[in-house]
């Protein structure tokens, strides 16, 4: 059960972001190292296992054009596995047998739990305050990349500058993925993103674009929203489309988006240009022009 579960997600694809960016982190900043692979793996292991329970929670039907594991295999397998493959990633982690590592995957770890019951407690809650909004995402999302950024240090035993540098190249990064990932709901095609379009509204789940619309909207398309998160009534999405157009809610995230950029590419100017820090460079443009 473990094995076809595990060659279902491992086949359905996916960018390997997580894994990509704390290997360029690392060249960017040193030589890539044995370490920097085998913490790629766990780091991409934390994440499949998050993908599992994620779509038990969230009742998702498809993800990267194929069923989601829950619905091929159903949820107590999807949970156990999630629950296995978590757990081979912390078995990985102590035969490094570093504890500053293991500090860094362990408060990780805990915190992306943390934003997932985050974002389960403020479902169907249209007055979301975007301090909230920010801690959710950088929570669910963030945290993974910034580990990222500060295992690619440990691996070069960088200096502290170096390492925090790192650290918040990856947790903007993060929050600019979520940010991309969350307008790709309401702008995208649903036969290039790979999952249903509405989603996130189904699940009653207040992302910017909505929180946005949602606030900059007149009193009658307010209710409209707020019956649509609180019903989970992706008939009303055409609607919905209509009032984030009215908005201009995708330009005002996409605003914001590129603001964090600025304050990327701010952070990459410390550090010496080589082959690996034109790589970063490339992986942010290409994911940033994202479809799926």
């Amino acid at each position: 059960m473990i094995n076809q579960v595990s060659k279902h997600i491992i086949e359905g694809g996916g960018k390997r972001m997580r894994p990509q960016c704390l290997i360029n982190l690392a060249g960017m900043v040193g030589e890539v190292k044995d370490i920097h692979y085998q913490l790629a793996a766990i780091i991409e292991f934390i994440h499949t296992a998050t993908l599992l329970h994620d779509d038990v929670v969230d009742e998702s039907e498809q993800r990267r054009h194929s069923q989601t594991a829950n619905v091929r295999f159903g949820n107590s397998a999807s949970i156990l596995v999630g629950d296995f493959i978590y757990s081979r990633s912390f078995q990985m982690m102590v035969e490094l047998n570093n504890i500053e590592i293991m500090d860094v995957l362990a408060y990780t770890t805990n915190k992306i739990a943390e934003g997932e019951v985050l974002q389960l407690i403020n479902k169907h809650n249209v007055e979301l305050t975007d301090d909230q909004y920010n801690e959710i995402i950088q929570s669910k999302t963030g945290v993974l990349f910034e580990a990222c950024g500060k295992l690619a240090s440990i691996g070069n035993r960088c200096a502290p500058h170096q390492k925090n540098g790192l650290a918040q190249i990856g947790r903007i990064y993060g929050h600019i993925y979520q940010l991309v990932d969350d307008l790709l709901d309401y702008s995208g095609e649903a036969n290039i993103v790979g999952k249903n379009l509405g989603d996130d509204l189904k699940d009653g789940k207040m992302t910017l674009p909505l929180l946005i619309a949602y606030r900059n909207s007149s009193q009658n398309d307010q209710e409209i929203i707020k019956k649509a998160i609180n019903q989970g009534d992706v008939s009303q999405l055409t609607k919905i489309f209509e009032i984030i157009k009215k908005t201009n809610a995708i330009q005002l995230v996409q605003a914001q988006i590129q603001y964090r950029i600025h304050e990327i590419e701010g952070t990459l100017n410390n550090f010496d240009n080589n082959e690996y820090k034109k790589r970063i460079s490339a992986f942010f443009e290409n994911s940033l022009n994202r479809k799926f």
